[in-house]
């Protein structure tokens, strides 16, 4: 039967159709959709992990213990769970255990462009690249079968257009495949040195085999057409090039890792010019040029952002048709900014208000470092927001320096679960002082309200065990731990005071409902007076994107405004009022 799916959807129907057993993921776009898919199919137990590591070790017991298992993750989270998958690698596979890694090009939700190719590199494990939706799910069968195969985990790579593009995909009725009896093997699965060494001789005869595999991959395709350019791609790259080049013989590859020699040498000499066209870094050129062939890539191709037809096209000097111009002084500007009434806003007022050193963190409070509120300092990965201000409060303390008072450092719940609570108990452990503000919005809001340990409600729909952060937080030892409302900015400004003053450790909780979930509760909304109104414009301050001036006055939304009453708090004139009814 044939359906249309996102990459992801179709990932997830490859992985039920394959018979697998466990899927494991912590939530981040481009991948989130992938464990969301896969929750649908009773079948298959699924789960969101606290982290990314946690996931990829979950899965892995799984394996051990002879089912499927799959584990998801955006690119950056394979930062968190390279630990486990490096020596995932030397142990390999008892059931067939894919990762599957969704890279970002152009950055459209990540920090940064990392190319995940290079972990299977690393790892020296094998790498599968779908360039559509139905290679997507059949990619994800041929790997678990791979996994079983060669012994090994394999890294099944997707990117934003993959993931979020929709395509025809060929659906297959599911094969139950039975799992395996957990036999006790100490040579594979303990990885002391005495182990370890061994298992990097089979690492390293697995690799001969793969490498011989993928010259004879038929996923490896070689499709003759003028031998004046031929052209070696991957992924969505294939697509592009396709469009762009559609005389030109090409090499679509779509095992990048090991990769496959005698084909590439085999296609380069069979045309007159040769084109490497593929996104981020030239990891494909680089193998091409290391066999001496001669290879036109990252000179004319951009080396930043994700690739499409026109800039394909204009790398080469292609005539692709003139490309759609918008003119951006027509288009009224759309800064990304927090929702109205999102519970975090109140705490970015006040911290810009009272000029904290605020360290952030990864979520979509992020957005507080933004106009106008300029609330974050800092973001640099999931938890870092805990430790970065223990480490600026050891440098000022060495120095004297009084700004030691004014450090935060601010995260959000489901972050503060993936890697938050480490940092906290280390800046606890070591002395260290200052006040750490969990931003609790009930969900992980950023990647499309998922759950987490804060919740208690599990991917499955099933109740699952609630974590109480402030009882956690005092199980660690910490004595000064509060809980405040996000809308009561005088209270948060109360708190805030009288914490940072404080020579010890403290954490404060903004708990309060993200606007988008069912649990949040849309009151009256509120209108200016015009008669009160003089202006002042301290309402814009709020941020709010419900809030504007028309005219001499300010202006409220009503249909965007959610009765939050923020703004009202900061009008000094009374000229915010709540409508009576709704």
């Amino acid at each position: 039967m044939k359906k249309v799916m996102m990459g992801n959807e179709a990932v997830a129907r490859g992985a039920w159709e394959a018979g697998l057993h466990v899927a494991t993921a912590y939530p981040g776009t481009p991948s989130s959709e992938i464990l969301e898919s896969i929750s649908k199919y009773p079948e298959i137990y699924s789960e969101w992990c606290t982290n990314e590591k946690v996931a990829l070790e979950v899965a892995t017991g799984a394996s051990f213990a002879g089912a499927r298992a799959l584990v998801a993750m955006k690119h950056v989270g394979l930062n968190v769970a390279a630990d486990p998958l490096f020596s995932l690698s030397y142990i390999g596979a008892t059931g067939g255990i894919v990762i599957v890694t969704a890279d970002d090009p152009s950055m459209h939700s990540s920090q940064n462009e990392q190319d995940n190719r290079h972990y299977a590199r690393a790892a020296k494990i094998p790498v599968l690249e779908p360039s559509d939706s139905e290679e997507a799910r059949r990619f994800m069968k041929i790997a678990l079968q791979m996994s079983e195969e060669f012994d090994t985990p394999v890294l099944l790579r997707l990117t934003t257009r993959i993931s979020h593009t929709r395509t025809v995909v060929n659906t297959e009725e599911r094969k139950e495949i039975p799992i395996k009896k957990y036999e006790k093997d100490f040579k594979k699965r303990v990885i002391l040195p005495m182990n370890a060494r061994t298992l990097h001789y089979k690492v390293e005869e697995r690799t001969k085999k793969l490498r011989e595999f993928a010259n004879n991959f038929k996923e490896n395709k070689i499709e003759m057409k003028s031998k004046d350019i031929g052209i070696i791609t991957d992924s969505i790259s294939y697509q592009y090039v396709k469009e762009v080049f559609p005389l030109a013989s090409v090499l679509k590859i779509a095992m990048p890792w090991p990769f496959p020699y005698k084909l590439a040498r085999e296609f380069a000499s069979s045309v007159s010019r040769l084109l490497c066209i593929e996104e981020n870094d030239p990891f494909i050129e680089g193998y091409i040029r290391q066999l001496g062939i001669e290879v036109e890539g990252k000179d004319k191709v951009p080396m930043v952002l994700e690739l499409n037809p026109d800039r394909v096209a204009r790398s080469f000097g292609v005539d692709y048709g003139d490309p759609v111009e918008v003119k951006v002084d027509d288009l009224p500007p759309r800064p990304p900014s927090l929702c109205p009434g999102c519970p975090h806003t109140g705490f970015f007022y006040i911290a810009n208000k009272l000029k904290l050193i605020v360290t952030g963190d990864i979520g979509c409070y992020t957005l507080g470092a933004l106009p106008p509120l300029n609330a974050i300092d800092t973001c640099v990965e999931m938890g870092a927001s805990i430790t970065n201000a223990h480490g600026i409060q050891l440098a000022l303390r060495a120095e004297g320096n009084e700004d030691i008072k004014k450090v935060v450092g601010v995260i959000g719940d489901s972050t503060f679960f993936h890697s938050g609570i480490t940092g906290l108990i280390n800046t606890y452990y070591n002395g260290g002082i200052g006040t750490v503000v969990i931003l609790d919005n009930r969900t992980t809001a950023m990647t499309g309200h998922q759950g987490h340990p804060g919740i208690g409600r599990t991917l499955m729909g099933t109740p699952g065990r609630k974590i109480d952060i402030p009882k956690f937080i005092k199980g660690i030892g910490i004595e000064h731990v509060y809980t405040v409302e996000p809308y009561d900015i005088e209270r948060i400004e109360e708190v805030l005071k009288r914490e940072i003053a404080r020579d010890d450790i403290s954490v404060v909780i903004v708990k309060g409902p993200c606007v988008l979930i069912s649990e949040f509760e849309r009151k009256a909304y509120f209108y200016v007076d015009e008669d009160k109104c003089n202006g002042c414009k301290l309402c814009l301050g709020v941020g709010c994107p419900a809030i504007s001036m028309e005219g001499d006055y300010s202006r409220i939304d009503k249909y965007l405004c959610t009765g939050c009453s923020l703004c009202a708090r900061v009008c000094p004139f009374d000229a915010i009022v709540q409508k009576e009814d709704k």
